[in-house]
């Protein structure tokens, strides 16, 4: 899907790693969250409290998830999930455009 339609967005930025990654917080009507943001070129390791997948829409990207030492490349139009609970680390590549399911 390109849009979500009927939501409420939090107008504050959630700034993570000195602003290497900012997104908005999207609240649909069902009550299911999502956040849209950006990461910039950069390496980071994020943790996670909820499941949640990681929908690429612009850029490039290498993850190791939870329980795996290889590093998995991920392009626009793919995603990747990360359990609850856990951490995975991201290097992108490309200025990374991204959707954040939490489950």
């Amino acid at each position: 899907m390109s849009q979500f339609d009927n939501v409420s967005v939090i107008k504050k930025a959630n700034v993570y790693f000195d602003g290497k990654c900012v997104s908005h917080t999207v609240l649909l009507a069902d009550g299911t969250r999502k956040s849209v943001g950006v990461i910039f070129p950069s390496k980071l390791t994020f943790n996670t409290a909820a499941p949640e997948r990681m929908e690429i829409n612009a850029g490039l990207c290498k993850v190791k998830l939870p329980g795996s030492s290889e590093w998995r490349t991920v392009r626009a139009g793919e995603s990747f999930d990360v359990p609850g609970n856990s951490a995975f680390e991201i290097e992108t590549l490309d200025m990374l455009d991204y959707v954040c399911h939490f489950e």
